[in-house]
């Protein structure tokens, strides 16, 4: 069970390292990607502008997902162990689960308000939930 645990983390470290990644590419790219991944139009605008809080605001959420990914790895052993380890695990697992659970919010409002509600979304929202499902597991299970 503890090799398990050990894949469900490092496979928890690797997307949260894509996502951070992904954050990254975001500042570089601009309003577009801000519109596309839900940052809100008035981040879109101030990039269109030239304002550096944008890519500030986007480079700290890259470390918030950078940090998720390194204790991720660390659960798995592949880096050292790093202080608070499994309370952190628990913590991040908690977070994207919070987060992914959004999904049944949004379904209830396709289902009830027959409202539209884009497919992109409750893809995160699943994203979120599984790796706050890998987090979990291969934590508890470690």
């Amino acid at each position: 069970m503890i090799e398990l645990a050990k894949l469900l983390l490092a496979a928890a470290g690797l997307a949260s390292m894509v996502i951070a990644i992904l954050h990254f590419v975001i500042i570089f790219y601009g309003a577009p990607g801000y519109r596309y991944f839900g940052a809100g139009e008035k981040m879109a605008s101030m990039a269109e502008n030239g304002s550096f809080f944008p890519g500030f605001v986007t480079l700290g959420i890259t470390i918030v997902f950078t940090v998720f990914g390194l204790y991720a790895f660390s659960g798995a052993e592949v880096l050292s162990p790093l202080p608070f380890l499994r309370t952190a695990l628990f913590g991040i697992g908690t977070i994207y689960t919070l987060r992914g659970l959004f999904v049944l919010y949004e379904i209830l409002v396709m289902l009830v308000f027959r409202s539209r509600i884009k497919i992109k979304n409750i893809v995160f929202s699943l994203v979120s939930l599984s790796l706050g499902i890998l987090y979990l597991v291969g934590t508890l299970h470690s």
